[in-house]
């Protein structure tokens, strides 16, 4: 990818040493360019109008409107940018809260920048990305039975679909063919009556499944 293709990316947060952080480790990549910064949501709103970022990386704890309250303004404003949670909290209700609200990743502070990457790179595609930290905290199974009307193969591909992983990825780890996937995660979408991927991922968090 050439620097005029570069992924634009957006960075808010209200810690400056973690700002400054960021910028610092993203600019030294040729195909991601940071568009701007900002220590509030709503500085930050006025930054993304301007510069159109394809991805938003966005803290939670923040002055004046936190990050998860920011994305509903985000979207109505900016549908095609993506945003990308970066905070240190994994907990299941932020999480869950994040992706309810229409973020399309969720990442913890402490993953490497390699992980950073890749999860811009990942939702910049159209995909969500949940890091590894975030997975083990939705992969977790509540103790109670389920009464979702999906059958077994099909919850264990939801709860794959859930931590955000793709079907050549859902396959390799159930043992199946990408196309029995496909296949599953159709039947998925037309016994719940939830088109899309994001759908899925809050109906498996409401109900228990993750």
């Amino acid at each position: 990818m050439t620097r005029a293709n570069a992924i634009k990316v957006l960075l808010i947060d209200n810690h400056p040493l973690v700002l400054d952080g960021l910028r610092a480790v993203l600019e030294t990549y040729d195909h991601i360019q940071v568009v701007g910064a900002a220590g509030l949501a709503l500085t930050g709103l006025e930054i993304a109008e301007r510069t159109r970022p394809e991805v938003i990386l966005l803290d939670i704890n923040m002055p004046q409107i936190n990050g998860i309250d920011a994305i509903r303004l985000f979207r109505e404003r900016l549908p095609e940018t993506r945003i990308l949670m970066l905070s240190m909290h994994d907990s299941r209700e932020y999480i869950s809260t994040s992706v309810m609200r229409g973020a399309s990743g969720y990442i913890l502070k402490d993953v490497s920048t390699d992980e950073i990457i890749v999860a811009i790179e990942t939702v910049a595609a159209g995909k969500t990305y949940f890091s590894s930290g975030v997975s083990e905290v939705l992969l977790e199974r509540k103790a109670h039975e389920s009464t979702v009307p999906l059958t077994g193969r099909e919850q264990d591909v939801l709860l794959q679909i859930a931590a955000g992983k793709s079907n050549r990825e859902i396959a390799q780890s159930l043992g199946l063919s990408a196309a029995t996937v496909e296949t599953h995660r159709k039947n998925i979408k037309k016994k719940l009556g939830i088109p899309t991927t994001a759908g899925l991922i809050r109906y498996a968090i409401d109900n228990g499944l993750t």
